[in-house]
C-alpha cells in the first residue's frame, strides 16, 4: 500500500507557538491538505469530558424509540435541522441508500439580521435536555477550531490570516451526530449497501470527533482505500469540495466512505460527529487567481456557496 501522508498536528502550534511553529504548522497543514486532504489534529480545545457527555447523550437519543425520534424530523428542511430517518441520504452518483440515521444542528445567528428561512430554529430534544446542551456546546467548540484552522489555510494560500472570517463567521456550519445502526440481517441487504458511500464533502473543511468504532477509509492517489484512525480524542479534519474549488484543486477534496464491519461485528453500531464548516451563503466560489496558472487552468464555472450547496442536497436526496 502506497505511503500516505496524514500527519498529527497540534493546534497549539499555530494558536499559540511561536513564530517557528506557526509556520511550520502552516507548511505542514499546506502539503497535507495539497496531497491527500486530511489530517488529525491534537490540542483542538475539546476536553475528554464534554466528548464523553457528547457521546453518552448521543447514544442516548439515537437509543429512543422510532415514534420520538420521528417528531424531531421536519423534510421541508431538507436534513439541515433535527432528525433524518434511515433510508434517506445516498452518497452523491449512488442508488442506495447509506445505512445511518442522523441529527443536524445548525449556526445559531448572532448580532446580525437573517431570515428563519435561510436559518431555521434548532430544535430542542425535550426529552433529553443534556442532548441539547452537549451538541450546542460542541457546536461553539468545533467552530471555533475550524476557525482557527482557516486562519492556517488562508496563510498558507497567501492570503490575508482573516480571509475566511467574513465568510464563516454566522455562517452556514452544520454539527451532525451519525448512528450507523446494526446490521442485524446481513443477507437481507443490499450488496451495494455500506455504511456512508464513497463521497467528498461539500463544504469548505470538516471536523470529525473520533468515532466510536472503525471504519473510515480514505481514497489515495493510487486509488487504494486507506484507513484513518484518530488517535484518542484527536479530530479528523479533511477539505471539502468549496474548497477545493476555490483553490482550484490546489488543496484536495478526497473521497472517503465508512465501510460496514466485519461480519461478526455487523450487529454494533457506530457513532461518529462530523461538523461541517460552511460559509455563508453569498461567499463566492470561484477560484482565487492565484491558484489558476498556465499548467493549472480554471477547472469550475463560478458558484456562490448557496448555489452549490443546493445543488448537492438535490444530489444526495435530502432535497427534492
Amino acid at each position: 500500500m502506497a505511503l500516505v501522508n496524514i500527519p498529527r498536528l497540534d493546534l497549539t502550534h499555530y494558536t499559540a507557538g511561536t513564530a517557528e511553529q506557526r509556520a511550520q504548522f502552516v507548511q505542514d497543514l499546506g502539503k497535507a491538505f495539497n496531497e491527500t486532504g486530511f489530517v488529525t489534529i491534537a490540542n483542538h480545545g475539546l476536553s475528554d469530558e464534554l466528548i464523553d457527555s457528547l457521546y453518552d447523550s448521543v447514544k442516548k437519543f439515537f437509543g429512543q424509540p422510532e415514534e420520538i425520534k420521528r417528531k424531531y424530523e421536519f423534510p421541508e428542511l431538507a436534513g439541515q435541522r433535527g432528525y433524518t430517518s434511515k433510508g434517506r441520504e445516498k452518497a452523491k452518483d449512488s442508488t442506495t441508500p447509506d445505512l445511518k440515521e442522523f441529527w443536524q444542528r445548525g449556526q445559531t445567528i448572532v448580532g446580525e439580521e437573517y431570515s428563519k428561512a435561510d436559518f431555521p430554529d434548532n430544535p430542542e430534544v425535550t426529552e433529553l435536555p443534556e442532548f441539547n446542551a452537549a451538541t450546542s456546546e460542541i457546536y461553539k467548540k468545533l467552530e471555533e477550531a475550524g476557525r482557527n484552522l482557516l486562519k492556517a489555510i488562508a496563510t498558507y494560500l497567501e492570503l490575508p490570516e482573516d480571509y475566511f472570517e467574513k465568510y464563516v463567521i454566522n455562517g452556514n456550519s452544520i454539527l451532525r451526530a451519525i448512528h450507523y445502526f446494526p446490521i442485524e440481517n446481513p443477507d437481507a441487504i443490499s450488496p451495494e449497501a455500506v455504511r456512508a458511500g464513497a463521497h467528498e464533502d461539500i463544504n469548505l473543511i470538516t471536523l470529525l470527533i473520533g468515532a466510536s468504532a472503525d471504519g473510515l477509509e480514505v481514497l489515495t492517489k493510487d486509488n487504494e482505500w486507506f484507513p484513518i484512525r484518530a488517535k484518542g480524542k484527536d479530530i479528523v479534519v479533511n477539505v471539502g469540495d468549496m474548497l477545493q474549488r476555490l483553490t482550484n484543486n490546489k488543496l484536495k477534496s478526497t473521497t472517503h466512505r465508512v465501510v460496514n464491519p466485519p461480519r461478526e461485528l455487523m450487529g454494533t453500531s457506530r457513532f461518529s460527529v462530523p461538523f461541517f464548516l460552511h460559509p455563508k451563503a453569498s461567499m463566492s466560489l470561484a477560484s482565487l487567481d492565484s491558484c489558476i496558472d498556465a499548467e493549472h487552468p480554471k477547472a469550475y464555472e463560478d458558484y456562490t456557496a448557496g448555489q452549490y450547496l443546493d445543488e448537492r442536497l438535490r444530489e444526495i436526496g435530502l432535497k427534492m
